[in-house]
C-alpha cells in the first residue's frame, strides 16, 4: 500500500487517506473562491473534532486567508464577538454551533459537503506546508484578545515549530510514520497546533470527537497504537481516577510521549501516570499561545518534582523580575519572563501589551522562581485567569454578565481549588435583592458558554476592597485555598 492510500486522519471508523484529504483541500479551495474568500481574507471554523476542520485551513492558506478557530460551546453573543473583532467573513459550522449562527454568515457541514462533492478542483491549487491561524488570548478585561505577531524571517519561524525546534526529536516522534492522538478541542490552540505538526511530520492523527472520555481514551491509544499525544491534566486526573481493572484491559505499551500543559498538574497524579504508561513517557511544558516558556522530561521531573523544567524552546531565556522589571537571584519569587522568539501584540490592548512586556521578554502573569540549575517552580498567579480542566476562563468576563442580574449588587469571581478540574468558579456576591445561587449559576448558563459559568456561589455583605476600589481577590482566595496544599 502506497502512502497515499494509508489513512492520515481517523475520527472512530473514519479513515481518510492522505490522497482524499488533498484532493478534498483542492476541492474546498473551489468551494471557498465561490463563496468570496481570498487573500486577506478569514474564515471561522466552529466544528467539533473532524478531519474537515483541517482541510478548511489547508484551503483557506493556500488562497492567502488566514483561519479563526471558534469554540462550538460559545453562546451566541461570544461567537458574534469573535466574527466581529476578527473580521471572519464566513463561518463553517455543524450541528452542535448551528443554534450559534442566527444573524452570521455561515456554512454548515451539510451545505459544505454538498459544496465539495460537485466542486472542481482549480488548475493552479496547491497544497500548503503549514496553516495560517488568528489565535486568541485573553487578557484581564474579560474579552478574549487576539495575538497579533510581527513579522519574522522564515529561518526564524521554523525554529519556532514544534516540529523543527527539536521538541518532536526530544519526545522521540520525529520521524514520519508517527501516530498522534488529538484527545482536547481543536478550537484551543495546544491540540490544534501539535496536530499541525503532526502531519508536517508524516504522522497519522486520531481523532477524539469531542466530550473527553478517559476509558474510551484508552481504547482509542490501544486500538490504532497511538505513539504521543497532548493533553492537560484534567486527562490524566481522569485516566488515573479509572479503577485500575478497568485500566488494566487496555494496552497502552505504544505510548512514547504524553505532553501536558496548560495548568498545574498535581504530583500525585503525575507520579502515577508516570508509573501507568511506559516509562520516561510524559513530559510536560509551560507556556500559552502567546508561546512557550519551559519543559520538563519525565526523568528531570524524577529529580525535581513539581518545577515545569527550563527554558524552552532553544534560544529562548527564563527571568525572574520584579514589578520594577529588577531581575532577580535564583530562589527569590518574581513574575516569570522568557524571551520572545517571535514578538506580539494583543489587539486593542496597549495596557496589557505594556504589563505583558519588559523589552524583549514578556510574562503570562505567574508568580515563580528559578532554582540554582535554571529550573521554574511557578508559586501563583498574578493575573486573575482561572484555568478549569485546561480552559482558561476571565473573571471579568464572567463578572460582566453577572451585574446584568437585578439583583447583583457587586460581585467577583475566583477559581477555587477541585481536584478534578484543577480549579472551578466561585461567585461572591453582595445582592441588593434575595436571589438564590441557583438562579445566578442559571443566568449565567442563559448567557456564557457553561464551561465559564459558576458551580457555585456564596453571598456576602461585603467584597473586600482597596483603597483605589478595586476588590482584593488575593483575600477572596486565600479563605479558599488555604487547606488545598497549593496555591495555583
Amino acid at each position: 500500500m502506497g502512502e497515499a492510500d494509508q489513512a492520515l486522519f481517523v475520527l472512530g471508523d473514519q479513515r481518510v487517506t492522505r490522497a482524499q484529504f488533498e484532493d478534498r483541500v483542492l476541492k474546498a479551495q473551489a468551494v471557498l473562491a465561490t463563496k468570496g474568500i481570498g487573500r486577506g481574507d478569514r474564515i471561522g471554523i466552529a466544528f467539533r473534532n473532524r478531519p474537515q476542520f483541517y482541510e478548511l485551513m489547508a484551503a483557506a492558506t493556500a488562497l492567502g486567508a488566514t483561519t479563526v478557530p471558534i469554540a462550538w460551546r460559545l453562546k451566541r453573543d461570544e461567537v458574534r464577538y469573535l466574527v466581529e473583532d476578527s473580521g471572519v467573513k464566513l463561518v463553517f459550522f455543524d450541528a452542535d454551533s448551528a443554534g450559534q449562527m442566527e444573524g452570521i454568515a455561515g456554512v454548515s457541514l451539510d451545505e459544505y459537503e454538498e459544496a465539495l462533492a460537485s466542486a472542481e478542483p482549480p488548475a493552479a491549487g496547491v497544497l500548503p506546508g503549514a496553516f495560517d491561524m488568528h489565535l486568541y488570548s485573553s487578557g484581564t478585561t474579560g474579552k478574549p484578545k487576539a495575538i497579533e505577531r510581527e513579522p519574522v524571517p522564515a529561518e526564524v519561524l521554523a525554529k519556532a515549530a514544534p516540529g523543527r525546534n527539536g521538541l518532536l526529536d526530544m519526545l522521540g516522534v520525529g520521524e514520519p510514520g508517527e501516530v498522534h492522538l488529538i484527545c482536547g478541542p481543536l478550537y484551543h490552540s495546544q491540540p490544534i497546533g501539535f496536530g499541525a505538526s503532526a502531519l508536517g511530520a508524516g504522522h497519522r492523527v486520531v481523532m477524539m470527537e469531542g466530550g473527553f472520555d478517559a476509558e474510551e481514551c484508552l481504547k482509542v491509544i490501544d486500538r490504532e497504537k497511538v505513539t504521543w499525544l497532548t493533553c492537560v491534566p484534567t486527562h490524566l486526573i481522569r485516566i488515573m481516577a479509572l479503577p485500575e481493572e478497568v485500566r488494566g484491559k487496555y494496552d497502552v505499551s505504544s505510548v512514547k510521549a504524553i505532553l501536558h500543559s496548560a495548568a498545574p498538574c498535581p504530583r500525585d497524579v503525575k507520579a502515577a501516570a508516570m508509573e501507568y504508561f511506559p516509562r520516561d513517557s510524559i513530559w510536560e511544558v509551560y507556556g500559552g499561545t502567546e508561546g512557550a516558556m519551559a519543559m520538563i522530561s519525565p526523568a528531570e521531573w524524577r529529580e525535581k518534582p513539581g518545577s515545569v523544567g527550563r527554558a524552552f524552546p532553544p534560544g529562548t531565556e527564563l527571568r525572574i523580575m520584579d514589578e520594577q522589571g529588577n531581575v532577580l537571584p535564583p530562589g527569590e519569587t518574581g513574575l516569570v519572563y522568557s524571551r520572545a522568539i517571535m514578538k506580539f501584540r494583543y489587539k486593542g490592548a496597549e495596557q496589557l501589551d505594556s504589563e505583558t512586556w519588559k523589552g524583549d521578554f514578556f510574562t503570562l502573569g505567574d508568580m515563580g522562581c528559578l532554582d540554582e540549575d535554571g529550573y521554574l517552580f511557578l508559586t501563583d498567579r498574578k493575573k486573575d485567569m482561572i484555568i478549569s480542566g485546561g480552559a482558561n476562563i476571565y473573571p471579568a468576563e464572567v463578572e460582566a454578565v453577572l451585574f446584568n442580574h437585578p439583583a447583583v449588587g457587586d460581585a467577583a469571581v475566583i477559581g477555587v481549588p477541585d481536584d478534578h478540574w484543577g480549579e472551578r468558579v466561585k461567585a461572591i456576591i453582595e445582592p441588593r435583592a434575595e436571589v438564590t445561587e441557583s438562579e445566578i449559576i442559571t443566568f449565567c448558563r442563559d448567557n456564557l458558554a457553561h464551561y465559564k459559568c459558576p458551580t457555585s456561589v456564596d453571598f456576602v455583605e461585603k467584597l473586600p476592597r482597596d483603597p483605589n476600589g478595586k476588590i482584593r481577590k488575593r483575600e477572596l482566595r486565600e479563605a479558599y485555598w488555604q487547606d488545598a496544599g497549593r496555591i495555583i
